[in-house]
């Protein structure tokens, strides 16, 4: 059985939080409409499935987007296309497991779909800094689940797959990750149960 050398985050949900209902309280829109709205056709369009696709950036999605609202939600969605990420809030307890493993020797990546903003963000984010590396959708123009893109990640950094370790929080991410010959563990919001799979997998931390 091969040893595990690295282990591969996710970044929404698993490094930084991702909650659309939360983006949109910070913008104090209260009406159900509009907040169904702006679900609907902001965070769950086609245009942001397009963005982390690499299909298009923020820039040509806006036009899109916009003339889907009244004129008085605009400046509120051209916001939140664009600041969502803004302030960052991390995963409590991650940067500290991150930390934990690089001291203990293993390379630390991340893989995850987004947009081109994400170069933008990410090193804002305080645990980006140990990281030995990252491969984004958007700048590969393929997405998880689907296959090639960790092969891919594997090709970049010259890593076997077998010794790297995949964490998400979407199931059927991990199990990509598994079918390509990863290891995979689905993340569910806790560093410290995160921490015990990890040690359970054969990870000295």
């Amino acid at each position: 059985m091969s040893t595990i050398r690295n282990v591969v985050f996710d970044m929404g949900n698993v490094m930084i939080h991702f909650d659309p209902e939360v983006f949109i309280d910070r913008e104090n829109i209260m009406d159900p409409d509009d907040r169904r709205l702006i679900m609907n056709e902001l965070f769950l369009s086609v245009e942001w499935a397009q963005m982390d696709a690499g299909i298009l950036t923020e820039e040509t999605a806006e036009p899109l987007i916009m003339r889907r609202f009244p004129e008085r939600l605009q400046p509120v969605v051209r916001n939140l296309l664009y600041n969502w990420a803004i302030p960052r809030a991390e995963i409590d307890g991650m940067k500290e497991l991150v930390i934990e493993l690089k001291e203990a020797g293993y390379g630390v990546f991340l893989l995850s779909n987004a947009s081109v903003a994400q170069h933008r963000y990410w090193p804002l984010v305080p645990a980006s800094q140990y990281f030995d590396g990252k491969l984004i959708s958007c700048d590969v123009k393929v997405v998880k689940p689907m296959w090639e893109i960790y092969q891919m990640f594997t090709d970049r950094f010259g890593l076997d797959p077998e010794e790297c370790m995949f964490i998400d929080d979407a199931p059927s991410n991990v199990a990509a990750a598994i079918a390509c010959g990863w290891k995979g563990i689905v993340f569910h919001g806790d560093a410290e149960e995160l921490r015990n799979k990890l040690r359970e997998a054969g990870i000295n931390i």
